[in-house]
């Protein structure tokens, strides 16, 4: 085997730029200046709540990647079975892919920047002219996959943070008011600021993104000299800690800033409302340009990364269709998609998140765990028959009016709400999913006690 290379800071420091910048997208930028405004004052407990699910689950998620010598997502699920695994790829890489959140990453920035300011009635034509731009750069920089970590890390990241830097500086220097005064929208953030934030985090799609790129770093890591998968999950942990630990504090700060726009202005309907109010109240015309530009600049980052690992995993996959028509198909899908606009896409994607993160949880820990029990199919089965019912509930609950205020509808919620423990705050899955992995852990115990019991040499004999 060849020799491992120990890795310097300059290669950590590389990786940790390709974390950066294949995470910190379009919903990182509006989702935490809007939970900032909605938590007012408990903007810290709320944003502790959104760290977790959106910097320290895609962490998990690469890692999981590591530990299991996974070669992609579809693997990462096959000991639940190779029918479940290939339905739960193809379901993520559509959510990561054409249907949601690359999409996202185009309208995102032109609502931001540009739609914001110009007459509703030629926002269809500017939206077409500028998803155009954006996913005919992203084709081009995702055509060869190993220019990755050139186009993200060392070209887009440090143009976003000298911008950011900028937009920072104003509000540190002239805060608009104090956080810590600012009233919460309601009960839900004063009471579970914590939990509402955790599910806020959903948002970022991060975690399910996790197990996408995840292939990608470990090739990465692979290819600068790392073999051993406890040296690849450690190389992970010490570049996370700079990469996704940079990004958490940007989610703290942008939070804070939420909160302390609200001395003047009212909650937005979105974040990227409250950002260009925000960009405009510091800096005018000047912050509108700016924010135009950092917005497009760090959600073609994550485009790049998401058409890259969306087109490998399905070649993988599907390997009689070649990399570059994978490709072809995810940038064109997510043009059209764009132009539907940003409001239908996230009211459309929410309910798709509920129904994938408690599974996407669920399969991370299993995996991380999977030591314990030799990566046993009947721990995974167990754990996530326990969780499909619930998840499948909150992705009803959670829906367009059109499916959610059913009759139908309404009488899942009735049984959620009744019988379900933390149902009304959203994790009405962990629950089940815990009873499932104990029942599971007590069936892989109880059959190897039995299997050892049954090889004992008889000592009668």
């Amino acid at each position: 085997m060849e020799n491992e290379k120990k890795l310097t800071m300059k290669h950590y420091l590389l990786i940790a730029s390709m974390l950066f910048g294949m995470f910190f997208g379009a919903g990182n930028l509006i989702f935490p200046i809007h939970l900032g405004q909605l938590a007012g004052a408990h903007w810290l407990t709320a944003g502790l709540g959104f760290l977790i699910s959106g910097t320290l689950l895609p962490l998990l998620a690469i890692i999981a990647i590591s530990v299991t010598h996974s070669n992609g997502i579809y693997e990462l699920a096959k000991p639940i079975g190779n029918r479940y695994a290939t339905i739960f790829m193809i379901l993520v890489c559509l959510t990561l892919g054409p249907l949601f959140a690359t999409p996202r990453t185009a309208t995102v920035p032109f609502q931001i920047g540009i739609g914001n300011y110009i007459n509703p009635s030629q926002t269809p034509i500017f939206l077409l002219i500028y998803s155009i731009i954006f996913f005919g750069i992203t084709y081009w920089a995702s055509s060869t996959p190993t220019g990755i970590i050139d186009s993200i890390g060392k070209l887009l990241n440090p143009a976003f943070l000298i911008l950011l830097a900028i937009m920072f500086g104003f509000t540190f220097t002239r805060p608009m008011g104090t956080a810590g005064k600012m009233a919460a929208s309601g009960t839900a953030y004063q009471d579970g600021s914590f939990l509402n934030g955790f599910l806020q985090g959903y948002n970022t799609m991060d975690a399910i993104a996790g197990l996408l790129f995840g292939i990608a770093i470990v090739s990465t890591i692979k290819g600068l000299g790392q073999r051993k998968s406890s040296h690849i999950s450690a190389t992970i942990f010490k570049s996370g800690a700079l990469g996704i630990g940079l990004e958490a504090i940007i989610y703290l700060i942008l939070i804070w800033v939420g909160a302390t726009s609200l001395n003047h202005f009212p909650i937005s309907a979105d974040g990227g409302i409250a950002f260009g109010q925000i960009a405009n109240h510091y800096l005018g015309l000047g912050g509108q340009i700016i924010l135009a530009i950092m917005a497009t600049l760090t959600c073609l980052t994550t485009s790049v990364g998401l058409s890259t690992s969306f087109s490998e995993a399905l070649h993988n996959k599907f390997p009689q269709i070649s990399y570059r028509t994978w490709n072809i198909l995810t940038c064109g899908l997510s043009f059209i998609i764009a132009n539907f606009g940003l409001e239908t896409i996230i009211a459309w994607s929410t309910p798709m998140l509920m129904f994938l993160y408690p599974l996407a949880i669920t399969l991370i820990l299993l995996s991380i765990l999977s030591p314990l029990f030799k990566r046993n199919s009947i721990v995974y089965i167990w754990t996530t028959a326990f969780t499909l019912i619930p998840a499948f509930l909150g992705m009803i609950e959670s829906a367009p009016a059109i499916i959610s205020k059913t009759a139908f509808a309404q009488a899942l919620m009735h049984f959620d709400k009744m019988y379900l423990p933390l149902a009304s705050y959203g994790l009405d899955w962990v629950v089940p999913a815990l009873i499932g992995f104990a029942l599971g852990l007590a069936n892989y115990f109880t059959k190897g006690w039995l299997t050892t019991q049954m090889t004992q040499p008889n000592e009668n004999n």
